[in-house]
């Protein structure tokens, strides 16, 4: 079964990145590339810390006031589960297509395809959010380097916001079709120079912030979870997590490019999440200290501010430095735009790779070995989405992000779910396989399902979100769920083009791992 997919999916004769090429994966794609702390950079890119929490302190701590920090504990449960039940189902069999190749060999064709789009949409929902920020705060550095306010509101003109994203997203595209060589400088800059200012930022919040007349002195209570008034509170944590820790498994996506994949990948994963509790734990708590949780000036619960919290507290925390953490929010987005085309592109590779889409989407680029055709459509449909959107919706990135939450919960729920099916044979070998093939997936993905069916019942409400609604329905009903039953009529219509992989004759659960070069 492997050499007929190799066959079909690769140009025949020798070359230098054909599948019989030492180094070369069966997809075609370059292993070795990435160490574990290049893995491990490209999660926080795309996590994007600076930009996730610029725009979620202040909603985040309208819900849960002064509990905020176990608040960031709490929505952090779900998602080191998950990443557990990543991690176990990559060193059983590691693969780009992730969700999914591992969704499909446990509960076959039908339902992995339903995981891939899934996926899919998720990633092409964020790259259309992430190129609409960076637009923003492109803007907005222009206007403070120059003194000219009135260049922060172009940004509210939809054809030049448009345009601008375009131009965006074509750079995304570029640096990502050219290989993880180029990405790898692109983002050691971008995430060294964001994670550097953010701790300035905490450094001087801390150091001055007896002097602001909103600050508070830290308190041990913050972390007191019986001091949590309503579930309400607990459920909220959870959502957020959605958001903010979403993006760690970029780093199982590249396993066929990372030394020692197998392995690399799924540790790089769980530190990532790891070290992104970190600097959230250290940013709000330095955060709630110097402005308080007051509705009025710099209170995190002032919602004139809640947008933009960075925006609001930079000139009063960090005085002259103030413009470096707008270019950080910048070089934020933009880095987590850039890396974020890793995941749509390789699963796609994936895909095409097994038959599930149709054969461009198995193609490897000859010259730089990367998904070259996939890269270039998943760029085409983020910025094609994000321009749909600028049209149809009165707050693009926050109903965006809102649809996003519906997407990450469908697909990393049902990913946990599968591991436990995929290894129910062996749970009750060991603790260790009770412990992650059983409890913590389980746990991880009942959850987040809880979460997508409530999520889902609250967004069909017209009010739900910016308010933005089609024929009476909230538009995050129609994004959410919308776009995942438009993926089961291309599922449909792929079952008819490209019967092989529905009939299980491509990827079964009984399928080789792919060899992954060390």
């Amino acid at each position: 079964m492997t050499e007929t997919i190799r066959t079909r999916t690769s140009p025949a004769g020798s070359g230098p990145h054909s599948p019989g090429t030492p180094g070369i994966s069966p997809k075609g794609l370059k292993g070795g590339q990435l160490g574990l702390l290049a893995v491990v950079v490209l999660g926080i890119s795309t996590i994007a810390p600076a930009y996730t929490l610029t725009s979620a302190l202040g909603p985040t701590v309208n819900e849960a006031g002064l509990q905020l920090p176990v608040i960031f504990l709490i929505g952090f449960i779900p998602m080191i589960l998950v990443s557990l039940a990543y991690r176990e189902l990559n060193a059983d069999s590691p693969d780009s297509g992730t969700t999914f190749t591992w969704v499909t060999k446990a509960f076959g064709p039908w339902v992995g395809w339903m995981g891939g789009w899934g996926l899919l949409a998720a990633n092409i929902i964020v790259l259309s959010n992430l190129a609409g920020v960076a637009v923003d705060f492109f803007y907005l550095f222009l206007s403070q380097l120059t003194g000219s306010p009135e260049l922060a509101e172009l940004a509210a003109n939809k054809a030049l916001n448009v345009l601008t994203c375009f131009v965006f997203v074509a750079l995304a595209v570029w640096v990502s079709y050219r290989g993880l060589h180029t990405t790898k400088l692109v983002q050691y800059s971008l995430v060294g120079f964001q994670l550097l200012v953010l701790g300035l930022f905490v450094g001087m919040a801390f150091a001055n912030w007896s002097s602001s007349e909103t600050a508070i002195p830290f308190s041990w209570e913050w972390f007191d979870v019986t001091r949590i008034e309503t579930f309400g509170q607990i459920a909220a944590g959870i959502s957020l997590s959605i958001f903010v820790y979403w993006g760690w498994d970029v780093c199982l996506t590249v396993n066929e490019e990372t030394s020692n994949g197998r392995k690399t990948s799924g540790l790089a994963g769980t530190l990532t999440a790891l070290i992104v509790l970190a600097i959230y734990l250290l940013v709000s708590i330095a955060t709630m200290m110097f402005a308080g949780v007051g509705d009025t000036g710099n209170g995190l619960n002032n919602t004139e501010i809640h947008e933009n919290i960075f925006t609001a507290l930079a000139s009063p925390i960090m005085g002259p430095f103030a413009i470096l953490m707008s270019l950080a929010v910048l070089s934020s987005s933009a880095a987590s735009l850039q890396s974020t085309f890793m995941s749509p592109s390789r699963s796609m590779l994936a895909m095409g790779f097994y038959g599930a889409l149709p054969a461009p989407f198995g193609r490897v680029s000859r010259k730089f070995a990367t998904p070259g055709f996939a890269t270039v459509a998943a760029g085409i449909m983020s910025a094609g989405f994000y321009a749909v959107m600028h049209v149809v919706s009165e707050n693009v990135l926050n109903d965006t992000i809102l649809a996003l939450g519906l997407m990450i919960c469908f697909y990393y729920g049902l990913t946990a779910l599968a591991c436990t099916w995929y290894f129910r044979h062996s749970v009750f070998d060991s603790l260790r396989h009770f412990v992650l093939r059983l409890v913590c997936p389980v746990l991880g993905g009942v959850g987040l399902f809880v979460v997508f069916l409530q999520t889902a019942v609250d967004s069909w409400a017209p009010e739900f979100g910016s308010g933005s609604e089609i024929f009476g329905v909230g538009l995050v009903f129609v994004l959410g769920v919308g776009i995942l039953s438009s993926g089961a009529a291309v599922m449909l219509i792929m079952a008819k083009v490209r019967p092989g992989f529905f009939r299980g004759e491509t990827l079964k659960r009984d399928t080789p791992a792919l060899v992954v070069p060390e």
